[in-house]
């Protein structure tokens, strides 16, 4: 085990040593805005704890856990660690905030502490047992456990090419318990360069314990924080005597459960620990880390990549720690976790010689350009403790005036950053916005997610056994394979829901650019809609609502067949246009949608009237913002040169003017709420047209007169141009004006019906 480095290189495994899975448990208090400890229970819009996969409670209802799935990269686990931490801040009440430190605000009364309140009894008693034997105070300290699995592939091709152990386990395991070793020997460097909690509120300590008189680096990676017992020893010597060790403390009563045992490092692998007897260690789980106050979600990513290099930089060494040198590592660490954040370490010159070893790795596997930075930054701060989380810490207290006002100042940022665009979620802000609120309410709810293709929006989702495939957050198994067939096709969804006896607007389907400009006779003097046979999001449609110009149709022409080898020319129906959108046997939401516009001010362009409105914040591009960038070209100049007007030209005051004639959010357009005006008669209409178009989901868009009129089969007071499939949700979540529908949550409860009898229990 302490020849690898040479058989890394020998080998060529550079590529495969550095790949591995990763997973970050982070534990944080939830606290009022005054800093007092939030007394309240777990959140209610957070799914049952009995199957959440990613938000949990530690020890107290107080004490949030997020959980990252097991992924590939940093990146992804990062990203995972934003998005848990936007569904969490937003789902806490308004007046509650999560602690950005480990040591926890001044506490209240231990009796007026809440263990964790779960359905399972065995999990509260283990939580009470806990209480009796440590105090609830200590249970309060918060951190994050570090998961690290070496790629298989990598330990697989070390494996084949050694002669010296037979069982794949075995090896792995050896590789994995020389990694363990030397983390225990070597890990107060990371005390010293990511320690983060100098100093604890006065109430904190025990009776029997003197509080510190100054700061330190660590409270919490000192005796101090949550430590067994002296009692509980266990060797690491080999993994036999880890597991035998920790057997004997359960049965002799030093330790309640096998996962009461606190080591900085546990070894992972089954259920139960003798399982890694037989099934070798399958990964580590590195439980030291203080959280980052600085750091939004706990720790900083390029703070993960370097602890990911410190990791690997331990199996890269020529040697393995003996026991005794175990050992010597824990008083090293203690005497660094308690040294002022100010203070050189005691052990600088051996730092210094690690990071010499971190740079040797990196330089020998020729990722040297990406890593040597992250590094240097790590030996700047071993040179200057002033530069060390905690010694950048005790100097923002001491300027904002206690520890106190130091943590809310940043609890609070962070959660208005987090609040700040409610329709985004951070860590997936490059997938389609619907996509996004599925995802939120998917994870805010308990269901797994697993992102099959970014780019496609493919999601898996699981709730226990149950497994559901959705595409751009509703297109699902629920639908008949027909249904987008037909509703891609506008000429055979107009035929279709004609045959139904519902009322469509006349028209012709051209398949040539010439063949459609030839018929311009018949459109001269009527108002007409010309648009694509086959494209969605309102691409490529002219609208003229008293009849185009020779020179205008053949332009609106081309525009069409530009996004289709086929186009429609259909009459224009006088009314007003809506969107509804129908999820099974009801409308969910129904939304007038005012084309791309802006008003005069008497002072400003037109164009310089569409840049300021394009600066509100809920515009953006590619459907990742509740509402579109307004566009300036050539479809938007057209039905400027229809109104009279020039981009340079200013409008009188009050005065609006049209940049589109088509509705869409696509193109630019302002929503506005009508779910609860309308009549229902066009609710009914609108659920039977998706049923003749076999759809379940489905965004039916009608012309209507006069909502306020009823609709009947002698008289509909409606013509329905299209009907959608994957309709676009999150304007109706986040419209211009009006009430906003969570339709992400409806879809999720179609695809999970049995969600709903868990969370009424």
């Amino acid at each position: 085990m302490n020849r690898l480095k040479n058989r890394i290189r020998e080998q060529h495994l550079a590529p495969a040593f550095f790949k591995g899975t990763f997973g970050i448990e982070k534990e944080g208090l939830r606290v009022t805005e005054t800093g007092k400890l939030a007394l309240t229970g777990h959140p209610n819009l957070l799914g049952n704890r009995s199957y959440h996969p990613y938000i949990q409670t530690d020890f107290s209802e107080s004490q949030l856990e997020l959980v990252t799935p097991p992924v590939r990269t940093i990146d992804e686990m990062y990203n995972w660690l934003m998005a848990l931490h936007d569904v969490a801040q937003r789902s806490l009440p308004e007046s509650e905030l999560i602690w950005p430190m480990s040591m926890p605000v001044e506490l209240p009364e231990e009796k007026q502490i809440s263990v964790a309140q779960l359905d399972n009894q065995a999990d509260v008693n283990y939580r009470l047992h806990l209480a009796e034997k440590y105090g609830k105070k200590k249970q309060m300290v918060c951190g994050i456990h570090y998961n690290f699995e070496l790629d298989s592939h990598f330990l697989q091709a070390l494996f084949q090419n050694q002669t010296e152990i037979k069982e794949y386990s075995t090896f792995q395991s050896e590789i994995y318990m020389k990694l363990a070793k030397n983390f225990l020997r070597y890990r107060w460097l990371l005390t010293y360069l990511f320690g983060a909690s100098p100093i604890v509120a006065d109430n904190f300590y025990q009776e029997n314990q003197e509080p510190l008189k100054d700061y330190v680096r660590s409270v919490r990676s000192s005796h101090y924080g949550y430590v067994n017992t002296e009692d509980v020893r266990v060797s690491f010597a080999s993994l036999e005597s880890y597991v035998e060790d920790i057997e004997a403390l359960v049965q002799e009563g030093a330790l309640s459960e096998e996962k009461e045992f606190y080591s900085p490092v546990r070894l992972r692998g089954g259920k139960k620990v003798r399982d890694l007897l037989t099934e070798g260690i399958h990964y580590l789980e590195f439980r030291m880390f203080d959280l980052n106050p600085y750091a939004a979600f706990g720790m900083q990513k390029t703070d993960m990549k370097l602890i990911h290099l410190f990791l690997l930089s331990l199996v890269w060494l020529d040697k393995t720690a003996t026991v005794e040198e175990i050992e010597a590592g824990n008083i090293m660490n203690e005497k660094t976790a308690l040294e002022h954040p100010h203070a050189s370490s005691n052990y600088q010159k051996e730092a210094l010689g690690l990071i010499d070893n971190m740079l040797e790795m990196i330089q020998e596997t020729d990722l040297m350009k990406e890593n040597k930075e992250l590094i240097l930054a790590a030996k700047a701060q071993i040179l200057n403790p002033q530069k060390t989380l905690a010694g950048k810490m005790i100097e923002d207290i001491a300027k904002v005036g206690s520890y106190t006002e130091f943590g809310l100042q940043l609890g609070k940022q962070f959660k208005e950053e987090a609040l700040a665009k409610p329709y985004s979620l951070r860590g997936f802000t490059e997938m389609e916005l619907s996509t996004q609120l599925l995802m939120f309410d998917a994870i805010q709810k308990g269901v797994e997610v697993d992102i099959l293709d970014a780019s496609e929006q493919f999601l898996k989702l699981t709730h226990e056994a149950h497994i559901e495939y959705v595409k751009n957050a509703n297109m699902t198994s629920k639908d008949q394979y027909i249904a987008p067939l037909i509703m891609e096709n506008k000429t055979v969804t107009k035929k279709v829901l004609a045959g139904a006896g519902f009322k469509v607007p006349a028209g012709e389907e051209y398949q040539q650019a010439n063949e459609a400009k030839a018929a311009y006779w018949n459109y001269s003097g009527k108002g007409i809609v010309i648009k694509p046979k086959s494209t969605n999001f309102g691409v490529g449609i002219s609208i003229f609502k008293d009849g185009p110009s020779k020179e205008d149709y053949d332009l609106a022409v081309d525009f069409a067949f530009k996004e289709d080898k086929a186009i429609l020319v259909e009459e224009f129906i006088t009314g007003t246009e809506y969107r509804f959108f129908v999820l099974g046997d009801s409308v969910k939401a129904i939304m007038l949608r005012m084309p791309a516009n802006v008003v005069g001010d008497g002072i400003h362009t037109i164009k310089e009237l569409v840049a300021t409105k394009n600066q509100d914040p809920l515009r953006g591009t590619d459907h990742l913002a509740p509402l579109e960038i307004i566009q300036l070209g050539e479809i938007e100049q057209l039905m400027l040169k229809e109104q009279g007007y020039k981009i340079d030209d200013i409008p009188a005051t009050e005065v609006t003017v049209y940049l589109r004639e088509n509705s869409n959010i696509s193109t630019g357009g302002d929503s506005f709420d009508y779910t609860d005006t309308i009549d229902d008669s066009y609710k009914k209409a609108a659920i039977e047209m998706t049923k003749a178009v076999g759809a379940v989901v489905c965004g039916v868009d009608l012309i209507i007169p006069d909502y306020t009129q009823p609709s009947t089969k002698e008289q509909p007071g409606y013509a329905v141009i299209e009907a959608n499939f994957n309709p676009a949700m999150h304007m109706h979540t986040f419209p211009y004006k009006g009430k906003g529908r969570r339709l992400t949550m409806a879809v999720l409860d179609l695809l999970f019906p049995e969600l709903k009898i868990i969370s009424k229990k």
